[in-house]
């Protein structure tokens, strides 16, 4: 049996229906954003990482999609660093493969770079680090020395902190001599 349209039925299940997810709520006003940089799949840059692999995604990021008048396919904007653009140029037919499976269709034609630097590259969300530098050993008499300086404190955390503060001025003393 149908219901009558101001009956309270409708008013009860719409109110029954529980908390929702934030993203569900954020949904249109996200692809609208993405919609005015040319993005009509908003997926390409909340996935990016996925889309692009882990160490393409480290070093670059989506900006725009552009499409030109007349012309089929979209040219979409990467922003990098200088001297990860070879490396990513190498692999931009490989990128632009995926990002038009992302898209099911041969949406994007082309990408270009522009290189930036690393400080204000998406509000520091790039990650840009280097290989870390292996460090020497430190001399055991220098080791022992800071720990003699460590043991002049009560609190176990200050102990510790102090000591390796102690060792640090120490190696740094013995680099500049």
């Amino acid at each position: 049996m149908a219901q009558a349209p101001g009956s309270t039925y409708s008013k009860t299940r719409r109110r029954s229906r529980g908390f929702q997810a934030a993203s569900s709520l954020l949904a249109t006003r996200v692809q609208k954003a993405a919609e005015g940089r040319g993005f009509a799949v908003a997926r390409l840059l909340t996935h990016w990482p996925e889309i692009a692999g882990p160490q393409l995604a480290a070093a670059t990021r989506p900006v725009k999609i552009s499409h030109s008048r007349g012309a089929f396919g979209a040219t979409l904007t990467l922003l990098t660093t200088g001297p990860m653009a070879p490396m990513v140029e190498m692999q931009l037919p490989m990128l632009r493969d995926k990002v038009n499976a992302c898209y099911g269709y041969n949406a994007v034609q082309r990408i270009t770079l522009t290189q930036t630097a690393a400080s204000g590259f998406a509000e520091g969300r790039a990650s840009f680090t280097h290989a870390p530098k292996t460090a020497k050993a430190p001399d055991p008499e220098r080791v022992e020395q800071a720990e003699r300086v460590g043991a002049q404190f009560t609190d176990p955390t200050l102990a510790q902190a102090m000591a390796t503060l102690a060792l640090n001025v120490a190696q740094r003393q013995s680099r500049k001599t």
